[in-house]
């Protein structure tokens, strides 16, 4: 009998272990399981950082995004996950006195050593753009580098757009982004799960009317931009050594913010604000998802988890000089021709401002011939002329600008025909048909 016993308790000895062991196999890989879902859910960070602008005038923009670079790469996110557009034509540029270097404040540090070139030149387009933001890597096999951007549902993404704008878009060294185009974009990606959370920094004239009554509040993006609708972006830092603007307003604002802050701690909120308050010449706005405000920068400016970045160099308080963005080519003309050493170089600058005056009284002439034949009313025309209605329809708006673009003065060549489309967004806005105004386009400048 105690042996018989024995062998049961043995029994169910080896049982139990079996069983102990089984339930130890099932708690184990459970908490593996968990462990890998865990880490994959973490995401990485991405950023498109993109100059749409070429020409020495026009320094500070790829000035701009080569700063911002220097930011995003020293705070940890690394260049496979940078993709940078940029024309290219300011570091080597004949006008430049320091060749292979562009700084971005008045004695400043060397931005552009290290910046990858993805995108250069005639690759820098809207098109190349949206394919890039949205990871089309077959529509862009043999452009560039290929590079695009790669992101998942649990990554973060951050875009830096710097350039000229105009209402409802802005431009490229070679065409347009419309305001649609872009949030249609954005929509594509939020339902194929191309993100978890995106930000927008946008430097532009008007750049606020590239999302205003279009971004939606709850898809998890969240933008700024250096001005409203209605308003020009600001240029600073004249450098009399490079006779160019070293920067944009909005943008050193909260690049020199970044270069000092711990981004692991200032959130979203807190340099809108502090940008917002030391952006004294436009109106900083912000669309989106505002409860991302939140955040911490390091989720988008970093690679969410690396050390604060140092100070690309101790920045010394200058004046800004800041000035609107229509009037930079002329202000850097009448300064050159101020200083200029001999009589023939004053003659030179003298009628190159001559020639911008020139042109800028053609626009507004063929501008009015618009207005006056697409209204058929001297009261309507005045009143289109000298107000600045919000724009909505951009289903009038967009093929009337395209048109006035391809037939009158092509927008990414002529700065100064970007300041006139506000009379075309009046024109929608006020109900005369996108064929009227068409016609109107035709005759004023074709006939």
């Amino acid at each position: 009998m105690e042996r018989g016993a024995n062998m049961v308790s043995t029994g169910h000895l080896l049982v139990l272990c079996m069983l102990l062991s089984v339930a130890l196999a099932a708690i184990t890989n459970s908490f593996v399981r968990e462990n890998v879902i865990e880490e994959s859910q973490v995401g990485v960070h991405w950023a498109l950082i993109v100059a749409g602008s070429n020409g020495y005038y026009n320094y500070r923009h790829q000035a701009d995004i080569c700063h911002a670079y220097q930011i995003l790469h020293s705070n940890g996110i690394p260049d496979e996950r940078i993709v940078v557009m940029m024309y290219d034509d300011i570091a080597y540029s004949e006008e430049n006195p320091t060749q292979g270097i562009i700084v971005n404040h008045i004695n400043g540090s060397d931005v552009y050593r290290g910046v990858p070139k993805d995108y250069t030149q005639e690759d820098v387009t809207p098109e190349n753009f949206l394919k890039i933001l949205q990871g089309d890597e077959d529509g862009m096999k043999g452009i560039g580098s290929g590079k695009v951007i790669k992101s998942g549902p649990n990554d973060d993404v951050f875009v830096n757009f710097a350039d000229h704008g105009a209402p409802g878009i802005v431009a490229f060294p070679s065409g347009e982004l419309t305001a649609s185009a872009l949030n249609d974009a954005i929509q594509s990606m939020h339902d194929a799960r191309k993100y978890k959370k995106m930000v927008f920094y946008v430097e532009a004239c008007e750049s606020g009317s590239m999302f205003s009554n279009l971004l939606p509040t709850n898809i998890s993006v969240y933008a700024t931009t250096a001005a409203n609708g209605e308003e020009s972006s600001y240029a600073c830092y004249y450098d009399d050594f490079r006779d160019t603007y070293l920067g944009d307003v909005y943008s050193v604002m909260w690049m020199e913010d970044s270069d000092v802050a711990d981004l692991s701690k200032e959130t979203l909120t807190q340099q809108y604000q502090t940008v917002k308050q030391k952006t004294n010449t436009s109106h900083v706005m912000r669309f989106g998802d505002e409860s991302m405000g939140t955040l911490p920068l390091i989720k988008f400016e970093g690679d969410g988890k690396s050390a604060i970045a140092k100070p690309l160099q101790e920045q010394k308080t200058v004046p800004l000089d800041a000035i609107p963005s229509p009037d930079v080519k002329l202000s850097i003309l009448s300064k050159r021709w101020t200083k200029a050493p001999t009589e023939a170089d004053r003659h030179k600058y003298h009628a190159l401002i001559k020639q911008e005056l020139k042109l800028r009284e053609y626009i507004d002439t063929r501008m009015r011939q618009v207005v006056d034949f697409a209204t058929k009313s001297t009261e309507q025309a005045d009143r289109i002329m000298s107000v600045r209605h919000q724009l909505r329809d951009h289903d009038c708006y967009e093929p009337v600008m395209h048109h006035f673009s391809t037939t009158c003065f092509p927008l990414h060549k002529v700065e100064y025909a970007l300041r006139q489309l506000y009379t075309l967004v009046n024109l929608c806005e006020e109900n005369i048909p996108p064929s009227m105004t068409i016609e109107a386009i035709d005759v004023a400048c074709l006939h």
